[in-house]
């Protein structure tokens, strides 16, 4: 994992990078719904595609799938109030890291290089996550939707966490899982990296992509990965 000694500063997202949490949200969206008395039929392949575009995809998209819910409820906010309480709820029954984290985490805290995680997830969410998972709390340092007013695409949240972390000469190094994470990574100075399975397309060729974290320690040199 020689790789990481040429980077003097990483970036992570969370939900579905660092930890597995994904399929909780999708779930939390679907009690949301079922609470207002409306059925989210879709499969979590759907859902993923709604979510990992834009900011406003899931909002959008749930609204145009059941356009009586917003007869009900307008305001997405509310809903969005719900949604949260129920992923805090799912999270404290079982919460995984990605294939790959625990080792690469353990590697950067041994060689002390600078690490900080960028999530539009709440402080209350991510807290409930550290306190189940301790390699996490080997990040120092968490950039929240506190932190910033633009979610993901925007590049807000980047650029925050690299103007107070970054020094001039750092060379910088992004992860995402997403299409929308992988936009606001390239609006910044850092190398992105998207870690997934699944085949998004009309990502950039400068974008490395690999299936999992383990692809990653296994490597010498990313660039042996290719774009």
């Amino acid at each position: 994992m020689h790789w990481i000694d040429d980077y003097q500063l990483f970036l992570f997202d969370f939900d579905g990078l660092l930890v597995n949490t994904e399929e909780i949200h999708f779930k939390a969206y679907q009690y949301m719904c079922k609470k207002y008395g409306f059925n989210l039929d879709w499969s979590f392949a759907r859902y993923c595609q709604a979510a990992h575009y834009h900011a406003e995809g899931l909002k959008e998209e749930i609204y145009r799938e059941l356009p009586a819910l917003y007869e009900v409820e307008p305001n997405w906010d509310v809903l969005y109030a719900c949604k949260r309480e129920k992923v805090i709820e799912l999270l404290h029954q079982d919460i995984q890291l990605m294939p790959g984290v625990q080792e690469l985490l353990e590697a950067l805290d041994k060689a002390n290089i600078k690490r900080c995680v960028v999530t539009h997830s709440p402080q209350a969410l991510v807290d409930t996550v550290r306190c189940q998972l301790p390699i996490l709390n080997t990040i120092p340092y968490w950039f929240t939707r506190e932190f910033y007013t633009h979610p993901k695409p925007h590049p807000e949240s980047y650029l925050t966490a690299i103007k107070q972390l970054a020094d001039y000469h750092d060379n910088i190094i992004g992860f995402e899982d997403t299409p929308r994470g992988i936009k606001a990574l390239l609006q910044t100075s850092a190398h992105p990296v998207l870690v997934s399975k699944a085949a998004y397309d009309n990502l950039p060729s400068n974008v490395i992509r690999v299936v999992d974290f383990n692809v990653l320690n296994n490597s010498q040199k990313l660039e042996s990965l290719g774009p």
